[in-house]
């Protein structure tokens, strides 16, 4: 999905991105104006997702979030029919949402990345940020499992 979230959303942004939803923070843009959303959204056919009822009901195409928890928001997304699985190849920067690009095993990482021949790495062309399913993953994919499952998700590896 092609997402731009509202400033009143920003606490999905990441677990958006680390589904390979094309998700635009407003916050990253500056955007706070209304008219400014909107006029993103339907220029770069965008669903709007915000908290804000009368924005969401002058957007083409929207998703209401009624709660400011994280993981309440997330639930209300994947009743939203928003597809909440962790991607097996990341395709957007958690970050930045620039894209992902897989570094060869023989590549050279920063000293706050582990080496590629113990473990994939994605490089974010936009950002230059290093990526790599670590602890952060995996408290992600927790999340995404209470929200899919209730309390008996958990992960695979015991974490």
């Amino acid at each position: 999905m092609r997402l731009l979230l509202d400033v009143m959303c920003g606490g999905v942004v990441s677990y958006l991105r680390m589904c390979n939803h094309d998700t635009v923070y407003a916050g990253d843009r500056g955007l706070e104006a209304d008219d400014a959303l909107l006029a993103v959204a339907r220029a770069e056919d965008r669903t709007l997702v915000t908290r804000d009822v009368a924005l969401a009901n002058r957007a083409d195409d929207s998703i209401l979030l009624e709660s400011r928890d994280v993981e309440t928001q997330l639930a209300e997304l994947a009743d939203a029919r928003v597809e909440l699985t962790l991607a097996d190849e990341p395709a957007f920067c958690g970050r930045c949402n620039g894209p992902l690009e897989r570094i060869d095993r023989t590549a050279s990482t920063p000293e706050y990345a582990p080496e590629p021949c113990d473990i994939d790495i994605w490089y974010c062309q936009a950002c230059g940020q290093h990526f790599w399913r670590g602890s952060h993953w995996e408290r992600v994919a927790d999340t995404l499992a209470k929200i899919k499952g209730g309390d008996k998700a958990s992960s695979a590896d015991g974490n």
